[in-house]
Formats: structure tokens, C-alpha cells, sequence
């Protein structure tokens, strides 16, 4: 953690599962302040009383600021003497975004626009951005405003660069197991209610990572960024019917009922696109995929072409690691949640 000594970090978003993970690696670190943006007062009140019943002696590193990233003035108002930024404000859900796609718009484009350019004006040192595998090849208002917010980015890292030195970037991953809204505690959920677990297609693929890897994708992308790069982790991935029988291994089996795709989703995920791949970076466990550096002189694009404008194939859930149902049991107990929950779940059956 020497990189963040004695700095300021602001995290927006911050009340969500990723600015909890967040606190939980930095918070006893040697870090100077955590500062907290968000809109919710009463998230940042239970965090606050959690703290200092948990880490008391931890709980004044960490200030709370209210404000609303749609809103220029209360993201400038907050960005006093902040080092770094992790933002994490989103609106997320694939359907809510499909029902409001302009509340989608305000918040992951216009508000990340707002956090970047506060940034570059306060002279922030660093800024990761988290984006999502729905930004590339978008087919539902969620990935469309997540791919505009990259663009955004990548437009604002440009400037920083050259105006105050800011370094911008962007993470992309994919579902971040057991976050909020997502279907692993749907499942428990509904198997300790004694109901049948709902599946919209048992074929559909998605990317399993917890938020300790989430953390740690940004953390990497934090200290090995360039302006403008973006950064992928690899990552396992299971069909949604193998991480059902997965859950119910654990829990118990109530039964399964197929509903059908939910508005805006696809059958599997992209974290790579082909495009993106042919200017990628392996780096181990991850992927740099370096900006774009092209200008807006585009006679020599049109005039003397591109040799080679993408890879074969994109990187998927499709063709990554697939994990069986005994792998998928032992990656979903890799999170807080399903062991918390199994326990609960074991303690009251006996």
C-alpha cells in the first residue's frame, strides 16, 4: 500500500459491495483518509455506525460526503486535496437502465464526465474508473451508457495528459459475484424460502469473480496505468444452470423453474472485443489494452488503410476457462457472502 501512504482516496459510489471491499483492504493500511461519495444518507450512516462499532480506532480515517455525481458543483465541492479516485458510481441494473435509459445516461455518462473533469481541475494524481463487460458489443441500455462512459474517459485522459497530468483510466470486468442486485443471493434467497430457483437460460455463460479480485483488478490497473488504458482480468467463467446446481449443492435443492431472458440480456458476455484484442497486452492475469492514439486526421486511415483492424475472436465467456459444477462450488465459496450465508443457513437447520 505505499503508493496510497498518508493519501486521500475518494471513492464514489462508495456505500456499495465495491466501496465496502474497498475500506476492508485499505482501511488499517497506512492510508491518510478514505472519503466516501454518494447519495444515499442512510447507506452512509449504517457504514458509519459500522465502522466504528467494527474498527473504532480505524473509523476516523473515513469522511463522508453527500452529493450526487449528475451534480458538477457537490462532485467539485468534495474533490479538495484528493489524491486518487476509484469511481464506482453507477446505475447497474440491466433492466432498470432499459425502463430509464436516460437515468442511465445522467449518471454512468454525464456523471463520470462531471467526476473527470473535477479531477483534472483539482489536479488529482490518479483516477480508475470501473466499467462493465455489457460496454462491449452493447445490445441493452446499461452496456450503451457503460460503452459512452468509456469513451468519456478516454476523451478526458486525453486532456489530462496534457493539461495537468492527470492519469485516467478504466477497468472492465465482469459479474462480480454476490454484489448488489446480482443472482447468487436471489438463489439462497429463494431455496430458503422453499421456492424453486428461477433460471432465465441455463445455456447463458457469465464471468465469476468476487470483489476481492475486483479490487485487486483496480488496484493493478492503479499502478500499472498509462492515460487512456484499459485493464481486464481473466476470469473463470460457468453456465447460469451449472452456478444453480452450484447454490443448490450448498443450500439444498427446492427445484429449478426456466423464466426466460430478462429485458437487454445476452446469452454471454464480452470482456475483450476483437477490436480491442489485436492492440492488447498480455500481463498474466490481466490484459492492458492501450488507448486508442489515433488523431482526427483521418486521410491516412482512409487513403492508405489498415492492414489488420481486429483479432479473430473476442474475449468471452464463451471461450475463457469453463468451470464444472464442483468448480463453480468452490469459486462461489470464495466470497464473504455464500460462506456467511451457508453458515446462517447451517446454524438454523440444526
Amino acid at each position: 500500500m505505499s503508493n496510497f501512504k498518508d493519501a486521500t482516496l475518494m471513492i464514489t459510489g462508495g456505500t456499495g459491495s465495491f466501496g465496502n471491499t474497498v475500506l476492508k483492504h485499505f482501511l488499517t493500511s497506512d492510508i491518510g483518509e478514505i472519503r466516501i461519495f454518494s447519495r444515499d444518507e442512510k447507506k452512509q450512516d449504517d457504514m458509519r455506525h459500522d465502522l466504528q462499532v467494527r474498527f473504532p480506532e480505524y473509523a476516523g480515517r473515513v469522511r463522508f460526503y453527500i452529493g450526487d455525481v449528475r451534480n458538477p458543483r457537490s462532485v467539485q465541492d468534495a474533490m479538495h486535496g484528493v489524491d486518487f479516485i476509484f469511481h464506482a458510481a453507477a446505475l447497474k441494473q440491466v433492466p432498470s437502465c432499459e425502463f430509464f435509459p436516460m437515468e442511465a445516461v445522467r449518471t454512468n455518462v454525464e456523471g463520470t464526465d462531471n467526476v473527470l473533469h473535477a479531477a483534472i481541475d483539482a489536479g488529482v494524481k490518479r483516477v480508475v474508473c470501473l466499467s462493465t463487460d455489457k460496454a462491449a458489443y452493447p445490445i441493452n441500455a446499461m452496456g450503451i451508457s457503460k460503452a459512452m462512459m468509456e469513451h468519456v474517459i478516454y476523451a478526458n485522459a486525453r486532456v489530462a495528459a496534457e493539461r495537468s497530468g492527470t492519469v485516467i483510466c478504466c477497468t472492465r470486468y465482469g459479474n462480480v459475484m454476490c454484489s448488489r442486485g446480482s443472482v447468487i443471493p436471489l438463489f439462497i434467497d429463494q431455496i430458503k424460502s422453499g421456492n424453486p430457483i428461477t433460471i432465465t437460460d441455463p445455456n447463458m455463460t457469465r464471468f465469476l469473480m468476487n470483489l476481492d479480485e475486483a479490487v485487486d483488478l483496480v488496484e493493478f490497473a492503479f499502478e500499472h496505468a498509462n492515460p487512456g488504458d484499459l485493464f481486464i482480468q481473466k476470469a473463470d467463467a460457468s453456465t447460469i444452470g451449472d452456478l444453480a446446481k452450484a447454490v443448490r449443492q450448498l443450500f439444498g435443492d427446492t427445484g429449478t423453474r426456466i423464466i426466460g431472458t430478462r429485458h437487454g440480456e445476452k446469452l454471454y458476455e464480452t470482456l475483450m472485443t476483437r477490436e480491442e484484442r489485436l492492440r492488447s497486452e498480455d500481463m498474466g492475469n490481466y490484459y492492458r489494452v492501450a488507448a486508442d492514439s489515433r488523431d482526427l486526421n483521418y486521410d491516412k486511415f482512409v487513403v492508405h488503410g489498415q492492414v489488420k483492424t481486429m483479432a479473430d475472436e473476442a474475449y468471452t465467456s464463451h471461450n475463457t476457462n469453463r468451470l464444472d459444477v464442483e468448480g463453480t462450488v468452490q469459486k462461489i465459496l470464495t466470497t464473504d457472502y455464500v460462506r456467511e450465508a451457508l453458515a446462517d443457513w447451517k446454524g438454523g437447520q440444526a
